[in-house]
């Protein structure tokens, strides 16, 4: 049956683990739809053939229909006010499961630009157009524009979300067989929209694994001067979290965090991603890829406690590539030791005036 449904409404491949659940509601939502406006079609044929005008005067021994009595009423709104609510839970529940990403998954950077979507991997590798994942296992995708909004959209994976430039934002899938599924652009985004297109390649987790080590590079390079940072001294590929650091060395960044849980001007980056980050407003935060990102563009958006707000935006200065790399080197740190005798630093300590981002000063 559901085979069927899908082939009838012209519906794309269930190439995602909750692409089947998600097309069930669709078909809910479809065939009540239709059935709703059948019965009132044939309601409205039988109303039309058994009351119709026959005559021009009244013919007062004519039956005429029974108004709904009011448990009648009562009964058919309750009736589709609990359809409505029952299609709500199902939705909200599904869009619940999108937002919780099981962990221990594969995290892909994602940069689109006009026309165009680029991949960066936690190794080193990157592709353009070609996005490669094993079967089976959790790929979060962490996304950022480098010009105007994109939506990055797998219709056989049911995934679609906004990319927004200056911002991060996720989307995770499961892919549950091998095979080769179109990426669509959703969001206008110039004179060659309808051009921005891409693949995703699902392969078997042994394939993958093969296939993921020799990925070539991008074509043509980065033109960023810290575009170098991607290859070792032996001309090898390094991983991102490697570039990451030599990325935080180029811009500052460690003039203000540390890498070893050493409190210095801004918090310090070991255990700092997945952990909740307290603010200066009250309610804590997950430190993901969402909220770094954030904290780069906009650092007075979420102030952490007990730091003075003395950090610049970054936005305009760090290149998507850049952000991606940064994020990663946290990532990295997740689990890292950090000093135990290490000092609090007080919510009172003065604020200390530091050069601006243009003049090589402090960086997220």
């Amino acid at each position: 049956m559901n085979e069927l449904m899908r082939r009838l409404l012209f519906l794309p491949p269930q190439a995602s683990g909750f692409a089947r659940d998600f097309d069930y509601l669709h078909y809910a939502v479809i065939t009540v739809s239709m059935l709703g406006v059948l019965a009132v079609a044939l309601a409205l044929l039988w109303f039309s053939f058994k009351y119709r005008r026959r005559t021009q005067t009244t013919d007062p021994a004519r039956p005429r229909p029974e108004p709904l009595t009011h448990a009648q009423e009562f009964g058919t709104a309750f009736g589709l006010l609990a359809l409505f609510v029952g299609f709500w839970c199902f939705g909200v529940r599904q869009y619940a499961v999108m937002q919780r990403v099981p962990p221990g998954g594969l995290l892909v950077y994602v940069t689109a630009k006009q026309w165009m979507w680029s991949f960066d991997y936690a190794n080193g590798n990157r592709t353009n157009e070609t996005l490669y994942v094993p079967t089976g296992r959790t790929v979060e995708l962490a996304m950022t524009s480098r010009d105007v909004i994109h939506s990055f959209y797998v219709p056989a994976f049911r995934i679609k979300k906004d990319v927004i430039p200056g911002r991060t934002t996720s989307v995770w899938f499961s892919a549950v067989r091998p095979g080769v599924y179109p990426i669509f652009c959703a969001e206008y985004c110039g004179l060659d929209h309808s051009v921005m297109r891409g693949r995703v390649v699902a392969l078997t987790p042994n394939e993958f694994a093969e296939r993921f080590e020799r990925t070539p590079r991008a074509p043509g390079g980065a033109t960023h001067p810290l575009a170098e940072a991607e290859l070792g001294g032996n001309g090898e590929l390094t991983s991102l979290a490697a570039r990451g650091e030599r990325v935080a060395a180029a811009r500052g960044c460690l003039r203000c965090h540390t890498l070893d849980g050493t409190p210095h001007l801004g918090p310090s980056w070991a255990r700092l991603y997945g952990h909740e980050v307290p603010l200066e407003s009250g309610a804590p935060v997950v430190a993901d890829a969402a909220y770094l990102t954030e904290s780069m563009m906009e650092p007075l958006a979420k102030v952490h406690r007990g730091f003075s707000p003395i950090m610049p935006t970054y936005r305009g200065i760090l290149q998507p590539a850049e952000t991606a790399a940064l994020v990663e080197l946290i990532r990295s740190l997740a689990d890292a030791p950090i000093q135990p005798t290490a000092p609090l630093v007080s919510a009172d300590a003065p604020a200390v005036t530091l050069p601006t981002a243009l003049d090589g000063g402090i960086a997220p």
